[in-house]
């Protein structure tokens, strides 16, 4: 599926006469007449967009790609399908620009923000891959990960990256194909396994393969690795020997900071060759840049394939005792310092309604999900536990499954949509609670964006359970948008956070809560019931997974 937009955004989303007001009348020039691409390559699909300086998006086109199952738990994609579809986002969307009388020389770079933890090898001297991505919700690494935990030095992990032992980061990915995956084991003993995620997959081919040999990171997009020592943004010996891989063999991609005027290189090839990329980091923190969450406190909630809420800690990381991860949330390089977030991580949300829709065909399409759920005034007693990959923040259980408690002879379609679209709230709100209690402070807003965001029932549904305001902006194209702030930043588009304030500022919706607290507190009892109740579903070894 192949989208193509050519946008009036410029002139409807935002009152650009009135902005170029506010700044003096030579940045205002500056901002309307330069631009910045964005590749947000996503789960499902990848997109490229052109912002001008005012944030606005002015062309896009957008490519789903083929997700692949292979067996239950499983999630693989193939990394040149990737790349391929970059290669004609970028085309398209520039083509769209050109046409609308605009010139590719007023481009002034590249940004790129990606999917996270999913995980590509590749030979060094082939510049080929060794197997598929294996996605980050991929869980075929369930039994590795239980493994793992009863190792010796397994509880100093988390204090050292952040992160927990689980299916979710890149490092256990890596672990399953060396112990699986003859080529992979043969290339690391050879000293020529490239390891990377989506962001070094994508920087290495934009470069130009093995020909440029491009092979770097970002500090968000390393933090999410388990590789990385969350404190000093180093690989950490102690993470790498934990999981025997000894760096001398595995060739692991340099880590630089998300914004940067020469690191990251250029287009090799298309109609934008030679443009510099010069920002990159992973989507959920780009997500919060844009959504412009700069200072300590702020906090966004990304509703896309999965569901992801960032916190902004500061200069230092927390270490979380309440089921969340520490993170990088962006880190600008120069003169300033790396910033972190905590973070909540929920496996499933918007594919629970893409399950709603293709596998049980309640709906045509993702976005009429609302309507049928729209059809019923509540959930009438039926929850649904979308725990399609186990539940991640802040429960961390393996061993789920999805489940859907309280069916009754009364419980029609729109009863079960309106479950799958609650799924979401309940553990956004388990979330904000473990954030509460880590951080000792409790939001007073949370900024929205991603797809399901455009339910307005969803929203009110989320604003209802959690009993604060939900702030959603009406271009909510935010992750794409972040991308495009670190890349301008390098390049002097913007200099200061300052100029970034009114960016997406205007026309947003705040859904205030419409229940009372006893009855939004009765819903979540009763979702934490069937959480505890979906616990233990898997079997110590599961058929389908090698070892």
């Amino acid at each position: 599926m192949s989208t193509s937009t050519r946008t009036a955004q410029a002139d409807n989303w935002i009152d650009g006469e009135s902005q170029v007001k506010q700044v003096p009348q030579q940045d205002g020039e500056k901002l309307r007449n330069w631009y910045i691409g964005s590749i947000d390559q996503g789960t499902t699909s990848t997109r490229f967009l052109i912002f001008n300086g005012l944030g606005v998006p002015v062309a896009s086109h957008q490519i789903e790609f083929k997700q692949m199952y292979p067996h239950s738990g499983w999630m693989e994609q193939d990394p040149h399908e990737i790349i391929e579809s970059v290669h004609t986002c970028i085309q398209e969307a520039t083509k769209s620009f050109t046409e609308m009388g605009n010139s590719i020389d007023d481009i002034k770079a590249i940004g790129i923000t990606s999917q996270r933890e999913t995980t590509i090898v590749w030979d060094r001297h082939t510049g080929q891959t060794l197997y598929n991505a294996i996605a980050w919700p991929d869980t075929r690494t369930q039994t590795i990960v239980r493994e793992l935990k009863a190792k010796k030095g397994a509880d100093k992990l988390q204090d050292i990256c952040g992160l927990p032992l689980s299916t979710y980061p890149s490092a256990l990915k890596l672990t399953w194909l060396f112990r699986n995956v003859k080529e992979v084991r043969e290339t690391y003993e050879a000293g020529r396994l490239m390891f990377g995620t989506i962001d070094t997959w994508l920087l290495y081919n934009l470069n130009g393969g093995k020909e440029k040999n491009v092979h770097l990171t970002d500090s968000t997009n390393a933090s999410r690795t388990m590789f990385v020592n969350i404190h000093t943004l180093e690989y950490s010996p102690e993470v790498l020997d934990f999981f025997e891989f000894d760096p001398k063999k595995l060739i692991l991609p340099r880590i630089v900071p998300c914004s940067d005027a020469e690191a990251f290189g250029s287009l090799a090839s298309g109609s934008l060759k030679g443009k510099k990329i010069t920002g990159c980091l992973g989507d959920q923190s780009a997500a919060l840049v844009g959504q412009l969450g700069f200072e300590p406190g702020m906090a966004k909630n990304t509703y896309g394939t999965g569901c992801f809420l960032l916190y902004n800690v500061g200069e230092k990381p927390v270490m979380s005792t309440h089921g969340l991860l520490a993170t990088v949330a962006y880190n600008f390089g120069g003169k300033r310092k790396p910033v972190y977030a905590l973070e909540g991580s929920i496996a499933v949300a918007g594919s629970a309604v893409k399950y709603v829709v293709n596998n049980l065909k309640f709906a045509e399409s993702s976005d009429k999900i609302s309507d049928c759920a729209a059809t019923v005034k509540d959930n009438g007693g039926c929850y649904f536990v979308t725990a399609f990959s186990g539940l991640f923040a802040p429960y961390w259980i393996d061993d789920a499954r999805g489940t859907i408690f309280g069916i009754t002879q009364y419980t029609q379609q729109g009863h079960i949509a309106r479950a799958a679209m609650e799924a979401t709230c309940f553990q956004t709100k388990a979330i904000l609670d473990a954030m509460e209690k880590d951080s000792g402070r409790k939001l007073t807003e949370l900024a929205v964006d991603g797809g399901m965001t455009d339910s307005d029932l969803c929203m009110q549904t989320q604003a209802d359970i959690i009993n604060i305001p939900v702030d959603r902006p009406m271009m909510r194209e935010t992750t794409a948008l972040g991308a495009a702030i670190v890349a301008g930043s390098a390049v002097d588009v913007w200099t200061e956070f300052e100029e970034l304030k009114k960016i997406n500022k205007k026309d947003r919706t705040i859904f205030k809560s419409q229940i009372s607290q006893e009855d939004s507190d009765k819903m979540y009892s009763r979702w934490t019931k069937a959480v505890e109740m979906s616990k233990g579903w898997l079997d110590s070894e599961n058929d389908h997974q090698l070892q």
